[in-house]
């Protein structure tokens, strides 16, 4: 059953709220002074990523934060000047690298998930257990779908440029 378009307006103008409000650059300043981490916004997913999923190599980086090559490279060498990430020889391509954190570069993600989850932590205390369990729940699920979704109509319309 679709919802009704007012749920969906609903829905979109409560996520353009969060998005506005997790990306704001106050916040990011905030996260990574109470951190201790000196980097900017766009390096954050980078580093993230790389925490989840390992080492990548750097297009398969851009390709699964659906940005284009060329600010890859950039955050990258940035990244990579600071410390916090190394390229290391593709075992299955010795032509190819990929891109992997470091010990000080695992450390700074973690430091940077910490003070987030503290704020979350702190934003929905009074909210009980099983509703926070079930918001995590949601959240996941409807970013699978929006994956999925992306996914499809990405591979529908190959030709054509995404943009950052």
């Amino acid at each position: 059953m679709d919802p009704a378009p007012l749920d969906i307006a609903e829905i979109e103008r409560a996520l353009d709220r969060v998005s506005h409000l997790l990306t704001r650059a106050r916040r990011h300043g905030r996260t990574v002074a109470e951190a201790g981490v000196p980097v900017e916004r766009a390096a954050v997913p980078v580093l993230r990523l790389l925490a989840d999923a390992g080492p990548l190599r750097p297009g398969e980086l851009a390709a699964r934060l659906a940005v284009e090559a060329p600010h890859i490279t950039r955050q990258l060498q940035r990244l990579e000047a600071a410390g916090f990430v190394e390229r290391v020889p593709d075992p299955c391509d010795g032509r190819a690298c990929r891109v992997r954190l470091t010990a000080l570069g695992r450390e700074a993600t973690e430091r940077i998930r910490a003070v987030r989850r503290r704020w979350v932590a702190q934003a929905l205390a009074h909210w009980p257990e099983q509703e926070r369990r079930l918001l995590a729940v949601l959240l996941h699920r409807m970013v699978d779908d929006f994956q999925a979704y992306a996914a499809e109509h990405d591979t529908a319309g190959a030709g054509a440029r995404r943009s950052p």
